[in-house]
């Protein structure tokens, strides 16, 4: 019990001291004939596997390739979809001493060059097409304003590469587990994406206490990742997890929810992870009632608020405890997790305690610990937070204070208990008349309608009160649900100011990358009268 909103983080677990490179060793010596990847692809006929002793094969071949073009310490990028030639590529990444550069597959040019121009990289991995977007014209047209790129290659040409790195005589450096293992670009929903530099101490261990730890994944379970490799969730926690675990990782190519229910039933996977938007549109899916889910032992979701009901709904569907990590990518990126037996109150309403080894406190404006219960900003100390932002010393002082404490910018409390419930972001709240009101609040009581599929609050300029609560929704399929029953619903619960007064209703939402949704675009759109679909005042 805490008498303060600060957990110490749990000491009975000691911190390793590794590389991404020596997990995939130490699963190669200790399970060397387990399945180590399967590529998620529709046939199961054409999925491609590799064992743990082939897995680390390829990657080292892969590493001495990389060092016959690129010398430790230099950065290359990664620009594709998930493939297993990604996971290999960061293995190999890893081995080399290079540091990966993760770039969503959906980037433009002015995005892409923003990107390869701000990491200097000096080489980049890439499909030569995904979805409609032209990756290799694209480079083409932008590659005079990258000096530091001296060379690209195709995924198509992968083996060719790879057969570069058959002389066994080029030595592989030992890697300090202190060095930069990636950047990850934030999903830039606010103003310019800034690179956050992650060494390897910090994820492979974020793997292992999250994870591995946290849901005792045993040898030879297959994962379900459907989460985006550029992001921390699929490249550090799902794919670190399965090689901490000795498990198997099971990637699909992108996201589609028949196929991640065929996957599920096929490859006898323990657990599905996703973002809120993926575990909806699972739920929604018709051949859910006929999928054979006996193998799942676990869900979990997290990267954005999660609400109570889509907690139990997911549980119900599913059949098996649902677990939701709240994470940052600063922060390796796992800080705070429900743990599969927690009672079913916690799991729906709280993101859990603090991981092992992990410092958090609730800090109120002043920068004081707030008494347990009371709504503050959530700051975590410890091994997993970043080295800082790539070049941005003001933007790295500003998150990371002198003490070591990173400034999540989240509004959250935490319990007697150390459990910690988030309220929202700190630029999300909306002041009403000089009233704070927390989205997030909003959203959780919406979400219980049965009209609703998704709902969304923000705050929209209001000539008298400075800022109006504002409802976007995305009706359940075959409902009909209007402005006045969702009003009447809302304010059966919450107190007259926190009810929204505009209502607009949306067919989908803008989404980064990772399926986030993108609150400052729904916002704007409203504001300048794009925003396409109803709305109206209540």
């Amino acid at each position: 019990m805490v008498t303060t909103s600060y957990w110490p983080g749990e000491p009975d677990e000691e911190l390793q001291d590794e590389t991404v490179g020596s997990l995939l060793r130490r699963a190669a010596a200790l399970a060397p004939g387990t399945v180590a990847l399967v590529e998620g692809v529709p046939d199961p006929a054409e999925r491609r596997r590799w064992t743990y002793a082939e897995l680390l094969d390829e990657a080292e071949r892969a590493a001495r390739a990389l060092l016959g073009r690129f010398a430790p310490g230099e950065r290359v990028a990664v620009w594709a979809n998930n493939i297993p030639e990604w996971v290999i590529l960061e293995l190999a990444a890893a081995l080399a001493d290079i540091t990966l550069v993760t770039v969503n597959p959906a980037l433009r040019a002015a995005e892409l060059r923003h990107v390869l121009g701000h990491s200097r990289a000096a080489g980049v991995f890439l499909r030569r097409e995904y979805r409609g977007n032209p990756m290799a014209r694209t480079l083409e047209e932008i590659r005079a304003d990258l000096p530091a790129l001296r060379t690209s290659v195709l995924f198509e040409d992968w083996a060719d590469f790879c057969a570069e790195g058959t002389a066994a005589d080029r030595a592989l450096p030992e890697v300090d587990p202190s060095a930069p293992a990636q950047i990850q670009y934030t999903s830039g929903t606010t103003g310019v994406p800034k690179g956050v530099v992650l060494h390897h101490r910090g994820i492979t261990n974020n793997a292992r206490l999250a994870y591995v730890r946290t849901f005792g994944l045993r040898p030879g379970e297959a994962q379900l990742n459907p989460m985006p490799l550029f992001h921390t969730a699929g490249c550090v926690l799902a794919t670190l997890a399965a090689i901490t675990g000795l498990g198997t990782h099971v990637l699909p190519p992108h996201f589609e929810p028949g196929l991640m229910l065929e996957l599920t039933e096929s490859e006898r996977c323990v657990v599905i992870g996703g973002v809120p938007t993926m575990l909806i549109a699972m739920l929604e899916h018709p051949a859910l009632p006929t999928t054979d889910l006996s193998s799942l032992r676990y869900m979990l979701s997290g990267g954005a608020t999660v609400p109570p009901e889509l907690v139990r709904r997911v549980e119900a569907a599913f059949g098996v405890p649902m677990a939701v990590i709240y994470a940052q990518t600063e922060a390796s990126p796992g800080i705070t997790i429900t743990r599969l037996d927690d009672t079913a109150d916690d799991r729906a309403h709280t993101v859990g305690r603090p991981l092992p080894r992990t410092e958090v406190k609730i800090v109120d404006a002043a920068g004081a610990t707030v008494p347990p219960g009371v709504t503050g900003e959530l700051c975590t100390r410890g091994y997993h937070v970043m080295t800082g932002y790539l070049d941005a010393p003001d933007d790295t002082a500003a998150a990371v204070d002198p003490d070591g404490w990173l400034h999540t910018g989240d509004l959250a409390s935490m319990d007697e208990r150390g459990y910690c419930r988030i309220e929202g972001r700190l630029k999300d709240m909306i002041i009403r008349g000089g009233e704070n009101i927390y989205p997030r609040e909003i959203e959780q009581v919406l979400a219980t309608h049965p009209g609703v599929a998704e709902a969304v609050v923000v705050g929209v300029p209001d000539p008298v009160w400075g800022e109006r609560v504002a409802a976007f929704v995305r009706r359940a399929p075959g409902t009909t649900v209007a402005e006045k029953e969702l009003f009447d619903h809302v304010r059966a619960h919450l107190a007259p100011h926190k009810t929204p007064r505009t209502w607009v209703f949306v067919e989908a939402f803008p989404l980064t990358g990772s399926g986030k949704i993108r609150k400052n675009v729904l916002r704007e759109e409203y504001v300048e009268g794009r925003l396409p679909g109803s709305a109206a005042d209540v």
